[in-house]
């Protein structure tokens, strides 16, 4: 493994546990085995890092999200918590935690968002044969909200996101 990868992969398990703030840069050079000055080298600075890991993360979550239905979406959802932990959006929690005034974080995180919504909105599309910004809306608004109640309600958030969406999609159908 390389050091970059390396350097995200344990940076992403740090933020994950202790948030970003908490996660200091002595923390991370130590974990990843690693100089600051390599540290510095490859990612610029600690909010040039909360980025690079946050794009890493949506490389990898889209290419699992590559859903064409909304069984499939939810059913992407609930491999995403099994395989990354159910302890919501971690990119609303690097906005949050950084007060939303940083650049390369809130365009990571605006990226990510729009890449979800064009992915729904496709699934949309397949499930009622024409766009409905409405629907695609709420079916965002019920994924990421099972996001976070995944926390507390595992997977089971995943379920009942899924069997709201269906409703909702039925009802656009008629409509």
């Amino acid at each position: 493994m390389d050091i970059r990868t390396r350097l995200l992969e344990t940076a992403e398990q740090l933020f994950e546990r202790h948030g970003f703030a908490a996660t200091g840069m002595d923390r991370l050079t130590s974990a990843a085995g690693i100089s600051s000055r390599t540290l510095y080298k490859h990612v610029g600075n600690k909010n040039g890092l909360i980025a690079a890991v946050l794009n890493e993360r949506d490389r990898r979550f889209h290419r699992l999200v590559e859903a064409n239905s909304i069984d499939a979406l939810f059913a992407a959802l609930e491999t995403w918590f099994g395989q990354a932990g159910a302890r919501g959006c971690l990119f609303l929690r690097a906005w949050g935690e950084t007060g939303g005034g940083v650049p390369e974080i809130v365009e990571a995180m605006e990226r990510h968002k729009q890449r979800l919504r064009e992915r729904i909105d496709a699934i949309v599309l397949a499930e009622i044969g024409r766009h409905d910004d409405d629907l695609v809306e709420a079916i965002q608004l019920l994924f990421e909200g099972a996001t976070h109640a995944a926390t507390y309600r595992g997977e089971a958030a995943a379920d009942a996101a899924r069997r709201a969406a269906h409703r909702l999609a039925g009802l656009a159908r008629i409509a």
